[in-house]
């Protein structure tokens, strides 16, 4: 028998989905409502609402999908179409904390990959699994738009630039043993259910979450402060053998900024038809 990853079977009917207990299907209707008010069209709440049910239970599970369906006017299959499409909703149970390492091109030259590696032996998990208190999901992401602070691991989508292995070593003691940490930019560090919610669309109530949040560091910076004049420009590179001419300095064009002599060029050679003109 065929069974998939949450044990249910493949190609045989389906019990129906256990429902929320009275009082936390009467909390996430109102919830619910509140969501779906702010759209024209209900069923574009798919999404936030994913996020809700994810909130109550760390992950989105059968209860959760036939809720959504229910609230919202649609099938099962449509709401596993979206739930199974998006990476950020989790199909199984997972940590409270959620720690990514960015393993994308920048991050992973700078260190990335090292760390993702580090923290796989040191945490006894591989990508997508999680410790066994509960605590620590462990999996590599991709780019999050903080190159210039790679290598970047992420808990609960909050940043932690500049990491090495010993610092993410440290971060996940920490995590598991309770103790506080602060992300280096942004609110203070919250559970991923918690997260969830704030993702639904819900305030985010913690202190510093707008005001501290941080902004891009000096080396998406540099473009921005030469265009205003406030940074010295780039330095002229002369050719070999030439050296700037009185006080102006010779103007030293790259590959793709030179004149290029090739044969469509060069009236003396033109350039006969290609294999495929002549045939």
């Amino acid at each position: 028998m065929t069974t998939s990853q949450e044990g249910v079977s493949l190609g045989m009917p389906q019990l129906p989905a256990p429902d929320y207990p009275a009082d936390v299907r009467a909390r996430l209707e109102a919830d619910a409502k509140d969501v779906i008010a702010r759209y024209p069209d209900s069923r574009s709440a798919l999404l936030p609402l994913l996020h809700l049910v994810q909130s109550e239970e760390g992950h989105v599970t059968r209860t959760g999908m036939q809720f959504c369906a229910d609230v919202l006017g649609l099938t099962t299959a449509e709401v596993t179409a979206v739930a199974t499409f998006y990476t950020m909703y989790r199909r199984k149970p997972s940590g409270d904390y959620q720690v990514g390492v960015c393993t994308n091109t920048l991050c992973a030259v700078m260190g990335g990959d090292a760390i993702f590696e580090d923290l796989k032996q040191h945490l006894g998990v591989g990508n997508n699994e999680t410790t066994e208190d509960g605590k620590v999901t462990l999996e590599h992401i991709e780019c999050n738009a903080a190159c210039d602070f790679a290598p970047v691991v992420m808990v609960n989508w909050e940043f932690f630039d500049n990491q090495t292995p010993g610092s993410a070593r440290q971060l996940v003691d920490d995590l598991r043993a309770g103790r506080e940490v602060q992300p280096t930019r942004g609110a203070r560090l919250c559970t991923f259910k918690e997260t969830a919610r704030i993702l639904a669309g819900f305030p985010d109530q913690r202190e510093g979450a707008v005001d501290e949040s941080g902004g891009a560091g000096p080396a998406s910076l540099i473009g921005l402060k030469l265009a205003k004049g406030e940074a010295p420009p780039a330095r002229v590179v002369h050719p070999r053998g030439e050296a700037p001419q009185g006080d102006r300095p010779a103007e030293h064009l790259s590959s793709h900024d030179a004149p290029q002599q090739t044969s469509a060029s060069d009236p003396a050679h033109p350039a006969g038809p290609t294999a495929e003109e002549g045939e």
